[in-house]
Parts: C-alpha cells; structure tokens; sequence
C-alpha cells in the first residue's frame, strides 16, 4: 500500500520587520492623521495619492545606506524586464508625478499624502521595513517662506495631536552651509568628492547615538563598534574633524549667535554664505509670525540622511522623557523632518525646479502619544450585537440591525452558527456594551430583551450566588419591539458606559 502523502501546509507567520495592527491601533493611527491633515489643509494643501512603486530608475539612489546590497529597496523585475520597487519615502513619487505632469499641475504644487513606505533594511526593537509617512510638499516654490512655513505648520500639527510646547522642538540647518565648511577645509566638490561627503554627512547623522569622541571616529579613519565591526571612515584629519565638529556644535537658542558663528565657519565660500542667508531670511519670517527657538531652533547637528537635500534641512524631535515597562527612562527623539530638494525634480525635466517637503514619522509619533497617554481616540465604540436565536426569522433579525444603524448605532449581527451561549461569550470578546436578545416566545409577544453586557461583567464580580443572579437580573430588561431603539439609546447612555 502506497505511502499516504503528507499534505504540505504553510507556517503562518510574519515576515520579519513587519506588523499587523489591530482595530485600537487603526483607530487612534487614523483619529491623530485626521487632526495632522486638518493642519495641512488649513494652510493650503490639498490631498495626493500616489503608486506604491515606482520604476527603480524614477526612485534615484538617495537613501543613506546606498552601499548596501540592493540599495536599501525592495525590487523585481516585470514582464518586460524592467525593473519596478516599492517606494522608501512619498517625495520621490511626487517627483515624478510633478514632472510627468508638469504643464497641467498648478505651480507651486503643494499636496500632502498618508502612505505606507518600504526599506529594505535590517529590522530591529522600533525599526521596521514598512512603516507610515504622512508628507507636505511645495514644488515650484524657490522662496525661503516655504521652507519657514513647513517648520510652522509641523510645530501647529505637533501641538493639535497632543505634544504641548516645551515637549518638543523643530531643529533647523542648511546642507550649503556643511557644503561651504568642507569646501573650506579642503574636501572635494563635485563627484570627486561625493562619497566623502556622504560618509561625513552619515557621521554627522549618528551624533545622538554616538556622541561626538564616535563621530570624530568615523570622520577619520572609521570606528569598531561593541561587536567588532568596523565602519570605515570619511578620511578627515585630526584638525579638519574638529572644524566639522565645529560646526555641528554651533546650536543655540540665540539665532544671531548661530549665524555669526557660521559665517566665521564658512570664510569665503560662496556656498557657505549663501546657506547662511537662507538661514537669516527664516529667522526672519520666524520672527514676524511668532514662532521663537522655544519651537524653532538652529541646530547645525541637523543634516538629514537622504542624499537629495539641498539646502534648509529640518528635524522635529520629541524632548520630554517617559519610562518603559522596566522604570528605564526612554526619549523618542525625532519624529520627522524634511527639507528643501531643489535637484529631484529637475532629475526628469532637466530644468531648475525647486522644491521642499516634510514627513511625519506616523508610528514613533503615534507611540509617543500613547506613551503620554493623549490619544484622542484610543479605540473604536464596540457595536451593539444582534443575536440570532431563532434561524427561521433571519430577515426580523436583520432588519433590527439595519433600524439601529439608521439611528446612527453601531449594530452588526452574530453571523457564526453558534447557539444562544456562544452568541454571547462571541459579544463579550467584541467588547459589545449591550445584546439585543429575541426569542421565539418574545416575538410572540412583541418583546425585545436587552442585556447590559458591561453592567452584568461588573456585578458577576460581587454575585457569587447563581440564584439571586437569575432571579434578579438586574442588568437585563424586557422593552417593547416598537420602542427598540430608544430602549438601546438609554441603555448606551448609562454612567458606567461613559466610563
């Protein structure tokens, strides 16, 4: 007799660096992005949705772990042995878009957009390869009052979800102004010099987690990490790092202070100065409209990973400390930020088309609000539960769900093939404040039986007798079928369903 053949059954499971979220998630994700998109809209921009891939050679190589394999996205091939990826951020794909539909958008364009993003990363605690964006851009806006706008509309957008002021910061720099230090100091311009630059721009970068003894490390000759791992460095000596140190410690409150000292960093480049009139003129515009350093800083340690900046580059992180599970106190720290990319677009058209945008961490700045305990929604209202007793009279049943629906109830009925028991113990685990009950000996006499799920949880707990529990029932009442809905509107509006 032959072998009986094992059927092959998948493992479910997960892919690594990925998540599902459950209804509390989505809901408190989509209240928080509501609210930011209120703010987006309140200063002028209008929604955009774009594709989730792109073809790999409209994406570019900007992400900062270039020299991966794969170049930190996820690709394949379609059936025209053309390469397609999934996108890594929401501003290329808006690149494209202006530029393939330059001559009918109107310019500026400003759009914001929620979507999912992708990097083909190593995934670890907080990092994960697909994640939530929530962007605004302006494209065909060459005035420094864009870049000074976005800074704003991203401290009023913080403030609206729930992040008090004092308990935040948006940090601002221009990437012109490392250009004009390194030109002074003797690194390359141009392509000669365009590795090097990223590598100091990616130590830069790392300045919270390594301090400045682990950035002055990979400005030089490289850094062995706790595992042994080398990171080979951007070749600077040993006075040429501390000029880039310079630089990047020049943050202050006082923002004459911090132009005066870029200006003494930069000497005579023209780039350099240039970036620092950028710079002057937002302190400028900042001023006029109200928003000091206590929300607004310059911050010259702010340099962004992404290649495609060129010029004002911002970074709004959370300052306030709370505790983890263990009593360790924890700070999440950025939580977006953007900048001017002048170069992305024109990739396509070959012209100048200036441009800059900012992102919103959606997850971090979701996790900080839940750590803080400002969730606006924090789940959905469970729905009241129809129970189907009697299998012959579905349409009776249905018809109660749709009558509370109308009434503008949140109704659904158990659709299992369970009995009474079951219907039940399946209403408990929804979280459903009340069961809608209707027999055949109620229909018979019009009769509706309602039970009041969260009231009769909490006296299960005090009633350790099972015969007081049935003859009282003190969380179950018998209303008129003509009067259901009323009867259930009372009964949602009970003080312990507030609660």
């Amino acid at each position: 007799m032959a072998k009986k053949q094992k059927q092959f059954r998948p493992k479910a499971r997960l892919p690594k660096g990925l998540r599902d979220l459950r209804a509390d998630d989505v809901a408190a994700r989509r209240a928080m992005l509501a609210t930011i998109m209120q703010v987006y809209e309140s200063y002028g921009f209008d929604p955009l949705e774009t594709s989730a891939f792109e073809y790999a050679d409209a994406l570019g190589k900007f992400l900062p772990d270039a020299d991966r394999p794969n170049e930190g996205v996820f690709s394949f091939q379609d059936d025209d042995d053309q390469w397609l990826s999934l996108r890594y951020d929401l501003t290329a794909p808006l690149a494209r878009m202006v530029a393939e539909n330059y001559e009918t958008v109107p310019k500026p364009f400003r759009r914001y957009q929620t979507g999912q993003v992708w990097r083909n990363e190593k995934p670890g605690p907080g990092r994960f390869r697909e994640f939530t964006q929530c962007d605004a851009d302006s494209v065909g806006a060459p005035e420094m009052a864009a870049d000074a706008e976005l800074c704003a509309m991203v401290s009023d957008a913080l403030e609206a979800v729930g992040i008090p002021r004092g308990d935040y910061v948006v940090r601002v720099n221009n990437r012109k102004i490392l250009d004009g230090v390194l030109e002074t100091i003797g690194v390359p311009a141009g392509e000669e010099g365009a590795l090097q630059r990223m590598t100091v721009l990616r130590a830069i970068d790392k300045l919270d987690r390594l301090g400045a003894d682990g950035v002055k490390l990979l400005l030089g000759d490289g850094r062995k990490d706790d595992s042994g791992d080398f990171t080979k460095g951007a070749g600077l000596n040993s006075d040429q790092a501390d000029t880039v140190l310079a630089f990047v410690g020049a943050g202050d409150e006082d923002r004459s202070k911090v132009l005066d000292t870029l200006r003494g960093l930069v000497g005579t480049s023209e780039t350099g100065l240039a970036g620092v009139a950028e710079l002057e003129e937002i302190a400028t515009l900042l001023d006029a409209t109200g928003y000091g350093p206590d929300r607004i800083l310059f911050d010259p340690a702010v340099v962004r990973g992404l290649g495609y900046y060129t010029g004002p580059v911002f970074e709004a992180e959370l300052t306030f400390d709370v505790k983890d599970e263990k009593g360790n106190p924890i700070r999440f720290g950025s939580i977006g930020g953007g900048g001017r990319y002048d170069d992305l677009v024109s990739r396509f058209k070959g012209t100048p088309i200036p441009a800059t945008g900012v992102s919103i961490g959606v997850d971090r700045l979701l996790a900080a609000l839940e750590a803080l305990g400002r969730n606006k929604t924090k789940s959905l209202t469970p729905p009241v539960v129809v129970l189907p007793l009697d299998k012959d009279r579905m349409a009776d049943y249905q018809r109660m769900v749709f009558d509370l629906r109308n009434a503008g109830i949140r109704a659904e009925m158990y659709l299992g093939g369970a009995g009474m028991r079951a219907q039940l113990k399946y209403a408990d685990k929804r979280g459903a404040p009340v069961a809608v009950i209707q027999g055949s000996d109620e229909f018979e006499k019009g009769e509706i039986t309602l039970k009041d799920l969260v009231l009769g949880a909490e006296l299960s707990k005090e009633i350790e007798d099972n015969t007081t529990w049935r003859e009282d029932q003190p969380a179950q009442v018998s209303v008129s079928a003509d009067g259901l809905i009323q009867a259930v509107k009372d009964m949602l509006a009970r003080p312990h369903m507030q609660a």
